[in-house]
């Protein structure tokens, strides 16, 4: 569909509106799932970003990092002699989900409003130009600029960019809900998968006696995360109001099936209890893993030490240099083999649910992740059973990253699709509270416990039950998921005037007209292609790395 016929169509109406990227006839619905993607797997970069920590841990010396005594973190941020420690270059992790939950829940209503193309649009100005930013400070040598940059700047076109999808697919597959956020949001766990060894090799190429190659490696990545942003952005299209596909109907609410039966909008979603409920729901199945999953190497070694290399009974403190060497290498597999699982998991669990039923689907995650860190995981970790601990800790990564691509669906299960992906950026907040939640619960626990003199082995066993009782709080708030009262769904009045005039006007009745229609035509494989291929690459690569765990 070209930009002249949309001018036609909309006149007065400027190219990257909403009511400009309304389908007609013959546009297949199998083309934006690769939109989609493009985008996720540009901002899942956010994931990989420790690629980055150990060179820039050494920016300055190169060679060796140039430390200096008694600098404290507002030093770092301003100092031009000092090397930065990683613990300085940390707090940007934790500021992308911050600014992500933040800027999701500011700008979903904007979204809304402007659509998917225009908000696609301003992800990647806001991402590839914050990596820019960061690339300057990365070359001027002052952190500040790198917060502002890829923490601020690009926090924020992650949170535009993460959901800018989510309603536009839900409304284009009401049939296959789960499937379709499946499929985009296994983009963002999937961007690291490629862009952490893009980066290394490029980090590798630009390397010099003067330099460590990171801020060459930022404004490369920055500009080809540009062109597939955009094009992913120019491609979205939403369907006409009142669309279904041919032969659909909207399935009945029945037992722990929410179907809702009308839209809840923006300015009371919050009001419910329902909408509570489901943010203690991602809260705690977010807080239970992402602190482990981040710790996933040394928490792999540190348990089992020698096992891991055929050493039984040498103590992961005990390591010589070369067991380390070995070791770590073992522990990067995990955290490969792991990645896959939460990629995978993605899909699997947001597909599974289609069939399921939302509520029944984080009622069997729970339950399982409850049952694993209570009993099997700390079994398998006592025990000395690598491939059982290993085993258990995919099962969790793929819920983990389940609980993430299903959330929208049951959004718009119990609040209705028009006001989805504003309400899903509400929600995100919840993502923001788990990744210092989930950082500070392993971390303190961790520590104390090292302080205290036990065995590396033996430190993370409260951790385990601290988190399977984060997940009970989950499952009981779950189990508490009921319909919407009729007082907060919006009168058909109200739905009229929160539509766009031009999008209503139209708006063909309800039927697929000729829209959606298509399957893996010539268009849709090209599209498919176009983002498969380096997701391809990024699981052979992950799968090579796992290998070093057999």
């Amino acid at each position: 569909m070209s930009s002249a016929a949309d001018a036609v169509r909309a006149p007065g109406i400027g190219f990257l509106d909403r009511e400009n990227t309304v389908a007609r006839a013959g546009f297949n619905r199998w083309l934006i799932p690769p939109c989609a993607l493009a985008i996720h797997l540009c901002i899942g970069m956010a994931y990989g970003f420790s690629v980055f920590w150990l060179p820039l841990s050494r920016a300055i010396g190169v060679a060796q990092p140039v430390a200096c005594e008694g600098m404290t973190l507002m030093t770092a941020l301003f100092t031009t002699t000092c090397d930065w420690r990683v613990s300085d270059l940390l707090w940007m992790y934790t500021l992308f989900f911050v600014v992500l939950g933040g800027a999701a829940a500011i700008w979903g209503g904007w979204l809304e409003r402007a659509g998917p193309r225009k908000a696609g649009l301003v992800s990647a100005v806001c991402w590839c130009g914050g990596m820019v930013i960061s690339a300057l400070g990365i070359y001027l040598h002052q952190l500040w600029l790198m917060w502002l940059g890829s923490g601020v700047i690009g926090g924020i076109g992650l949170g535009l960019g993460y959901i800018s999808p989510v309603s536009t697919l839900i409304k284009w597959f009401p049939d296959r809900r789960g499937m379709a956020t499946g499929m985009a949001i296994m983009g963002f766990g999937g961007g690291a998968m490629i862009g952490s060894p893009l980066a290394d090799i490029l980090m590798r190429s630009f390397a010099s006696a003067d330099g460590v190659g990171v801020w060459q490696t930022f404004l490369v990545l920055a500009a080809g995360y540009f062109v597939f942003m955009v094009a992913g952005a120019l491609g979205y299209r939403v369907p006409p109001e009142n669309w279904r596909p041919s032969g659909w109907t909207p399935p009945a609410a029945s037992g722990n099936r929410l179907i809702a039966t009308g839209d809840v909008h923006l300015k009371d979603a919050h009001k419910t209890p329902q909408f509570w409920l489901i943010w203690i729901v991602l809260l705690t199945n977010v807080t239970a893993s992402i602190g482990l999953i981040g710790v996933a190497s040394p928490m792999l070694q540190e348990i089992f030490g020698g096992r891991l290399i055929g050493a039984d009974g040498v103590g992961f403190l005990d390591f010589t240099p070369e067991q380390r060497t070995a070791a770590a290498a073992v522990g990067a597999g995990f955290v490969g083999l792991v990645s896959l699982f939460n990629i995978g998991g993605r899909f699997f669990w947001a597909s599974f649910s289609d069939r399921l039923g939302r509520k029944t689907m984080y009622a069997v995650i729970l339950a399982l992740g409850i049952a694993l860190y209570a009993a099997l995981v700390p079994f398998s970790a006592s025990s000395g059973f690598v491939f059982l601990f290993v085993a258990s800790f995919c099962v969790i990564a793929s819920m983990y990253g389940g609980g993430f691509a299903t959330v929208p669906a049951y959004l718009a299960d119990v609040f209705g699709t028009k006001f989805v992906g504003a309400i899903h950026g509400r929600l995100l907040t919840a993502w923001s509270l788990a990744g210092i939640f989930g950082g500070l619960i392993t971390g303190t626990i961790r520590d104390t416990q090292i302080a205290a003199g036990l065995p590396r082995e033996a430190v993370y066993q409260p951790i385990f039950f601290t988190v399977a009782a984060l997940l009970a709080v989950g499952f009981v708030a779950n189990l508490l998921v009921r319909p919407v009262a009729e007082k907060y769904q919006m009168r058909a009045e109200a739905k009229a005037a929160a539509s766009s005039k031009a999008a209503t006007a139209a708006a063909p009745a309800v039927g697929d007209h000729g829209i959606g229609r298509g399957g893996f035509n010539g268009p849709a494989i090209l599209a498919w292609i176009a983002v498969g291929l380096p997701l391809l690459w990024g699981v052979y690569i992950t799968l090579l790395k796992a290998a070093a765990l057999f």
